[in-house]
């Protein structure tokens, strides 16, 4: 194989190894965004429901019905 084959080779894969950085740095973005979306969406499930917790607390906290 001669100096230029050698090159043109190493070029080549340069190039497809330069294509699968960039689509692998892509779906890092993308899987990046998708877990912050996630982490929001789970911090306002967890408010919700320590307020719904704290509501049926207050629901305990009452005196039982008169029929009791």
């Amino acid at each position: 194989m001669s100096l230029e084959e050698r090159v043109t080779d190493l070029e080549s894969q340069l190039a497809f190894q330069d294509d699968t950085i960039q689509t692998l740095n892509d779906v890092l973005a993308a899987q990046q965004h998708a877990v912050e979306r996630l982490q929001l969406q789970m911090t306002a499930l967890i408010k919700r429901q320590e307020e719904m917790v704290g509501q049926f607390e207050s629901f305990e906290e009452e005196a039982p019905p008169p029929h009791y």
